[in-house]
């Protein structure tokens, strides 16, 4: 495995960020894919054995049990100071008044309720998982600053935004002498690149750590366009990630093929390569339902490609519309 510095900080994680999202009861909240606690374990485990220490979920990922599988999973196979637990606040968590979002009173109480689904004193990374339009980011950034000084998360980290957002973020944080944003969990992968224009490169210039979510784009870079999995028939969110672009995205999926095809090699491992050899990424983050995922993961480390066929992934492209963000 190797591992490198998260942003600025003297935090070291493993270069594969193991994605938890499958990880869920599936009769708790959206995801009607998601592995059982009893399925899930194996992978966590797995990555475990295979020199992984970076593990993300959220509050909101099957309405919580994510965090409680992930959390009682790694304080039986592991010892906290080996692993780094990033967790992220925003989703709707209740019904009614202050239920989710940024302010202050939602996130004081939730990095409570996620410490304790975690089963941990404190996250090593806490995360916004969205941009509250309805608070200002003042709120957000104080109350979020009291939680690092309380000593419930080490760092903080934002998700999908706008480079204006994020530097305007940076910038109130400076100021203010609060906690700073050492992580961006964006959208980035061979479908959609759009964060190349500008986010990549403001966290680039203010050495924040890039950990992109969904590197294969929910595993559409990595088997034929038309095939599909119990997972792209039921994630809605997923289907607008894609719709108004497929049919520069097939060519895109085609010419991952051919790469790979020419290498002898899984598409998974092709595709992750490209992300792994932006200077600006620090650890993918990658889900795992398969053993075979890991695996393909893992091996992605050493694999170089070539100037040309850089080039030959990237030709096929063409501007994408913003999506990711709601």
């Amino acid at each position: 495995m190797q591992y490198a510095k998260l942003g600025r900080t003297g935090l070291d994680v493993s270069r594969l960020c193991l994605g938890c999202m499958s990880y869920g009861e599936p009769d708790r909240g959206n995801h009607a894919w998601t592995l059982s606690e009893e399925v899930s374990r194996p992978f966590i485990r797995k990555a475990l054995d295979l020199g992984i220490n970076f593990f993300d979920t959220a509050n909101v990922y099957s309405d919580g049990s994510s965090e409680e599988i992930v959390g009682r999973a790694l304080k039986e196979f592991a010892t906290r100071d080996e692993v780094v637990i990033a967790t992220k606040v925003h989703g709707r968590m209740r019904p009614g008044a202050n239920g989710g979002g940024l302010s202050r009173k939602a996130i004081l109480s939730e990095i409570d309720a996620s410490l304790r689904r975690l089963g941990t004193d404190y996250v090593d990374l806490y995360q916004i998982h969205r941009w509250d339009y309805e608070t200002p980011i003042e709120e957000t950034l104080e109350a979020l600053n009291d939680v690092v000084r309380a000593g419930k998360a080490r760092y903080i980290g934002a998700s999908s935004m706008f480079a204006w957002q994020f530097g305007k973020a940076l910038a109130l944080s400076e100021r203010h002498g609060w906690a700073r944003f050492v992580s961006m969990q964006n959208y980035v992968n061979l479908l959609y690149r759009e964060e190349e224009r500008e986010m990549l490169q403001l966290c680039k210039a203010e050495g924040i750590g890039v950990i992109p979510w969904s590197p294969l784009a929910r595993g559409r870079l990595t088997r034929e366009w038309d095939a599909t999995s119990a997972r792209s028939e039921t994630d809605e969110f997923g289907k607008s990630l894609y719709a108004a672009t497929a049919d520069a995205d097939r060519k895109v999926v085609e010419a991952v093929a051919k790469v790979a095809a020419d290498r002898g090699l899984p598409r998974a491992q092709i595709a992750l390569a490209w992300v792994l050899q932006k200077s600006e990424i620090t650890a993918p983050i990658v889900g795992a339902t398969k053993s075979q995922h890991l695996d393909d993961a893992v091996a992605a480390l050493d694999v170089k490609l070539t100037t040309d066929e850089i080039t030959a992934l990237e030709a096929p492209y063409v501007p994408h519309g913003v999506v990711g963000f709601s």
